[in-house]
């Protein structure tokens, strides 16, 4: 069992660090290709265009193929991109190379999601499901460190070819050890006819367990997302004084702080599952709350600040695996796939349109890459939390209808904590 899930775990960290790659490479790419700020976001934004809009067809692909097929796929399809971007050094041979990469992601992340399922006890899900997908995230250091000083030392072609050959590496030791299901657990239900696959679609959209999934996914992840896979080391060096080996470590803060957070918010999940709901909204507004400061002080901020924005930023990972959570527990399992697929549509999304945004207010503010420039260009944002917040409040609102209707009600947060309070006050008199 650990030793499928850690070979699974090993192929999401090597594709977070394929995912992550052209962060660490920003300015490096806007002089091999003469990019504009604009172009430059173009890349990661096609790149996640490519991977959102790949979810529910990797979802349905997954109920139908299995993880271990998917995951090989995956990580072969994510080690071609990193060789063609290697040899690229033309506009359109780049493009495709992130194409590729953004094709490999979609495939990874939610069939080792379906190994965990698999292969641990329900209660022991969301925190499995937790340190995955945090755990998962060291590639980013993987991107920010070793593969930064390839690229910083030998340079560009050995830096993105080595990220290939690890590439082919994790896919050869996927095909070895891991397997879609236990020994002994039962089959799965037969693919499902196309007729049956559109109809397990709709099913999944219209439980609002769903919905609220995506929504969660949303307005906790793009954050993070967008500073990691864009933005953040341009914003540090060019927006905030940082050097490059700074602005690194920042980064793998951001994965320290996510790694710490993640096992915290898996055991609040799996203890108060009817509460989960209040953790994506605190994150939500910590997050706004915390760029709303450091936005409001004029550059350069204090490294103090922007090392809180970091940490901060790092609680968003955590956070969107909550929205998982509700694929798995509001839908059959033979539709969990499918659902997960609608969920991881939320955060990618929104990634997508704010890294294309942050790219287009930096074109168009006369001087680029100044402090300036950025400070207003992150404020992009602040529509995307507000449509993500609403969404999760309606969505909640008739997940409990329906939870009501099954005959589980969720009482008032206050209300139990008054009863609670009187409980002990009579405890204590007694």
């Amino acid at each position: 069992m650990w030793a499928v899930w850690a070979v699974a775990l090993a192929a999401y960290l090597v594709g977070v660090m394929h995912r992550t790659s052209f962060g660490v490479a920003g300015l490096e790419a806007s002089e091999r290709f003469d990019a504009a700020p604009a172009v430059l976001s173009g890349f990661v934004v096609l790149q996640l265009l490519v991977y959102a809009s790949l979810q529910i067809p990797v979802g349905v692909l997954l109920d139908r193929f299995g993880a271990r097929r998917m995951i090989v796929a995956g990580a072969l399809t994510m080690a071609a991109g990193q060789f063609l971007l290697a040899l690229s050094d033309s506009l359109p041979l780049a493009v495709a190379a992130r194409v590729l990469v953004g094709t490999g992601d979609a495939l990874t992340f939610i069939s080792v999601l379906s190994v965990v399922t698999a292969w641990f006890p329900a209660r022991r899900v969301p925190l499995m499901t937790q340190l995955t997908g945090l755990l998962g995230q060291l590639g980013q250091v993987l991107s920010a460190v070793p593969l930064a000083a390839l690229l910083y030392g030998p340079g560009w072609t050995p830096a993105f070819v080595s990220a290939g050959a690890l590439g082919v590496a994790v896919a050869l030791a996927v095909l070895a050890v891991v397997r879609n299901r236990p020994p002994g657990a039962p089959p799965p239900p037969p693919a499902p006819a196309p007729r049956e696959v559109l109809a397990a679609i709709a099913l999944s959209w219209r439980e609002p367990g769903t919905r609220l999934g995506l929504w969660t996914h949303m307005g906790t992840q793009f954050s993070g997302t967008v500073f990691a896979l864009l933005w953040g080391v341009p914003y540090l060096v060019a927006g905030q004084g940082f050097t490059q080996g700074g602005a690194s470590a920042l980064l793998t803060l951001f994965v320290g702080a996510g790694i710490v957070a993640g096992p915290l918010f898996g055991e609040f999940a799996a203890r108060h599952p009817l509460r989960r709901s209040l953790l994506v909204i605190t994150v939500i507004l910590l997050t706004a709350g915390t760029w709303t400061v450091v936005l409001l002080v004029p550059p350069p901020a204090p490294r103090w600040l922007l090392v809180a924005l970091v940490v901060v930023l790092a609680l968003g990972g955590p956070g969107s695996m909550i929205g998982f959570d509700y694929a798995r527990t509001f839908n059959p399992g033979h539709r969990q796939g499918t659902a997960v697929g609608i969920v991881n549509i939320g955060g990618f999304f929104a990634s997508l349109v704010v890294a294309l945004a942050v790219g287009v207010v930096l074109g168009l503010v006369p001087g680029g890459y100044t402090p300036e420039s950025f400070r207003l260009a992150w404020t992009v944002q602040y529509v995307v939390w507000a449509v993500a917040l609403a969404g999760v409040v309606v969505a909640r609102r008739r997940a409990r209808r329906k939870m009501a209707e099954d005959g589980v009600v969720v009482r008032p947060l206050l209300q139990v904590m008054a009863e609670r309070r009187r409980a002990r006050r009579v405890t204590r008199s007694g």
